[in-house]
């Protein structure tokens, strides 16, 4: 048996366990490890078994997951949601739809601290689906507005999804966070411009709320300053060249348990729920890592990548046709497939494709990024919209995966105005970097 038919082999099976419903990270491991010792030997298979795991876990960048987790859940649990969501109603919630808009402000506020996608989406929820009943807006519309602006917590600095892919390509942490934050900008942006644009033709879907006074929108502004602060520490730290990473993140932890401490919001079950959270986010991550650190070896010594990278590239397409062909192909993994599982399982395939075609790794991170928050709003599978339809029992799932649509078309429209215009991602981390 060749090498690269014992890769393809390796895929099936991975495929087959994930189907069986085997976590992603045991399954990496298992194919990896049995595959490796096919096409390398048994003895050096053992050896990657027992020295790679501790050796890759106890790299101090690798910090960086745990302290940006405990992060996001610190803010979760301090009460910073509902501020954000408050200055953002009283600046906005007069609106047509704006209510909803300012549940996207307040989502791409809160992703900034949080890094989740679920996280955001479920606090955010339960804040601001509540008023939305309360000022009779339509459930499509509600439900869609949580849905959608719970994604942009893998898209906004910082994201679980950036780190995991950085590490899995070898590219800059620092880097894809930054690349990040334009593209989370101007996806929110076209959030708040679709929801104007649907309430604008179907006004009876989103009321307006009650105007807010000057003097009390410019009060609650206070109440988003430590948010503000967070993020400045974190993400300036990083562009500044004040901090690595990590040591932003370290900072960012300690800043978001120290707001929690004074609000007095980390008592009894509220710090168990924040330890024991980060810790099972932790595992979980560290064990995909892990699995996927065996399982790419593998993959690469059948030649399996090499052999589909030179098939592709030999039909001589244009690279942007063959760009937009892994972007259906992403966007239909969604469908099915979880987002990490998607990275871990198809980067080693795909990377070398990327690289042939000479785009910058960087670019490709955020677009990758993009096309996993389609999926996680994307019938059947959308993970996004079944959290949301857990807060809200009495709307149907049909109304939940119509209401996500029109959100659905504009993260398309930010895809290609990402592959039309590269600087988007590009120009923060080229200037950090210079």
């Amino acid at each position: 048996m060749s090498q690269g038919t014992i890769g393809l082999l390796g895929i099936v099976v991975m495929l087959a366990l994930l189907a069986l419903r085997m976590p992603i990270g045991i399954a990496m491991l298992l194919v990896g490890a049995i595959g490796f010792s096919l096409v390398h030997g048994l003895q050096p298979a053992l050896h990657m078994l027992g020295s790679y795991p501790y050796g890759y876990a106890a790299v101090y960048e690798l910090a960086v997951i745990p302290l940006f987790v405990l992060m996001g859940n610190a803010a979760a649990v301090s009460g910073m949601g509902r501020d954000l969501y408050a200055t953002a109603y009283a600046w906005v919630g007069h609106w047509r739809g704006g209510l909803a808009s300012a549940t996207i402000v307040s989502c791409a506020g809160f992703a900034a601290v949080s890094g989740s996608s679920v996280a955001s989406a479920v606090t955010m929820g339960r804040i601001c689906l509540p008023e939305m009943k309360r000022y009779n807006y339509d459930d499509r519309l509600a439900t869609g507005t949580v849905a959608a602006g719970g994604t942009l917590g893998i898209l906004i600095p910082p994201s679980t999804a950036f780190i995991v892919y950085a590490i899995l390509t070898e590219q800059s942490i620092g880097r894809l966070l930054l690349a990040g934050f334009f593209p989370g900008i101007m996806l929110a942006g076209l959030f708040v411009l679709t929801i104007a644009i649907w309430t604008r033709f179907r006004p009876e879907l989103g009321p307006p709320g009650p105007v807010v006074n000057y003097r009390e929108r410019v009060r609650t502004l206070g109440r988003a300053g430590p948010m503000l602060g967070i993020v400045i520490a974190t993400i300036g730290g990083i562009y500044l060249g004040i901090f690595t990473p990590s040591e932003a993140a370290a900072v960012g932890a300690f800043l978001a348990l120290g707001y929690a401490i004074w609000r007095r919001t980390l008592g009894g079950e509220n710090l168990q729920f924040v330890l024991l959270e980060t810790v099972k986010t932790t595992a979980f991550v560290f064990l995909i890592l892990i699995g996927a650190l065996v399982f790419g070896p593998f993959l690469a010594l059948s030649g399996l990548p090499q052999q589909f990278a030179g098939w592709l590239i030999s039909f001589e397409l244009p690279p942007i046709m063959i760009l937009s062909c892994l972007m259906v192909l992403y966007i239909f993994l969604g469908m099915f497939l979880e987002g990490f599982s998607i990275l871990v399982l198809t980067l080693p395939i795909v990377i070398p494709i990327v690289q042939a075609l000479g785009y910058d790794l960087i670019w490709f991170g955020v677009l990758m990024v993009i096309v996993l928050e389609m999926g996680l709003i994307s019938p059947p599978v959308g993970i996004n919209v079944f959290v949301v339809k857990g807060l809200v029992p009495d709307v149907p799932l049909a109304k939940v995966f119509a209401g996500i649509m029109p959100f659905w078309v504009a993260m398309l429209v930010a895809l290609v105005l990402l592959i039309a215009f590269p600087d988007i991602a590009l120009i923060l981390p080229n200037s950090m970097f210079k």
